[in-house]
């Protein structure tokens, strides 16, 4: 899949671009089965929230078949990689859950501002690309941008250890009041299958979810293999030390793995 010259400028612009319904409901049902059994596990690359719920569920690309097939999707990795014009590789891979009323915050932040300083990457040649597997609407605590503000650079931050599970280096009141002042804030929403990319220098943030309904999406951080990671600090499975170019999967390939497997109990 390849981007228009109407997407570029729009993503230049805006530092963001909703792609909707990318994937089929057959691919989506099998993806969003799996990530249930993923949350259910015992394994160490699941965070959760303070009650118990599910936060996020790092590398799962590794250990799944079917997330292994999603961070080789070309719908995927081929946007990215025409955007920085050069082969990507994964650095990082999750599945994010808005547990239905157990959902928390994720304040506002720059995912480049963590690579950088937690992972030693020289420039934000890097971006997520999100799918949702399950329907984001403006209650279930969709994510917000702030449109245009990855123009800003890489602002200062401080790093938030206590206010949920997951550390994160959080922007202060003051500064995001004056980026809303300019900007104002959008939050995507969709049906399951669509798709969101956005600049690894965009603000943005989620309010908690304090509905009956779940919001689960994957982000596949992608990075141009030029650009790859000096000094990490984190754990391999959260960042990731294999530097190879990603190759593809088939377009299919991910249709007939579900059509290949019988329904996953979630």
């Amino acid at each position: 899949m390849h981007l228009s010259e109407a997407q570029l400028a729009e993503f230049d612009s805006e530092g963001w671009l909703f792609l909707p319904e990318c994937f089929s409901a057959e691919e989506i049902e099998v993806l969003r089965a799996e990530a249930e059994v993923i949350y259910a596990s015992g394994r160490e690359e699941v965070w959760r929230e303070s009650t118990g719920a599910p936060r996020t569920a790092f590398a799962a690309h590794t250990y799944n078949e079917a997330f292994g097939l999603l961070g080789r999707h070309p719908r995927l990795v081929e946007p990215v990689s025409q955007l920085f014009g050069e082969p990507v590789y994964m650095h990082q891979f999750k599945i994010n859950a808005k547990a239905p009323f157990d959902g928390e915050v994720w304040q506002w932040h720059q995912d480049y501002g963590t690579w950088a300083r937690d992972d030693g990457m020289p420039e934000p040649r890097a971006m997520n690309i999100a799918v949702f597997l399950d329907e984001v609407m403006a209650v279930n605590g969709p994510l917000m941008f702030i449109p245009k503000s990855h123009r800003q650079g890489v602002l200062a931050a401080g790093h938030d250890t206590a206010t949920t599970s997951y550390p994160l280096w959080t922007l202060d009141k003051a500064t995001i009041a004056e980026l809303v002042e300019e900007g104002g804030i959008v939050a995507p929403t969709g049906k399951p299958g669509s798709v969101l990319m956005f600049h690894g220098n965009l603000v943005h943030a989620s309010p908690p979810n304090i509905t009956p309904y779940p919001r689960k999406i994957v982000y596949l951080t992608l990075c141009a293999v030029s650009n790859h990671i000096r000094k990490p600090t984190r754990p391999e499975w959260i960042a990731h030390r294999d530097f190879a170019p990603i190759e593809a999967c088939a377009e299919d390939a991910l249709e007939r793995y579900a059509r290949s497997r019988p329904k996953v109990a979630a």
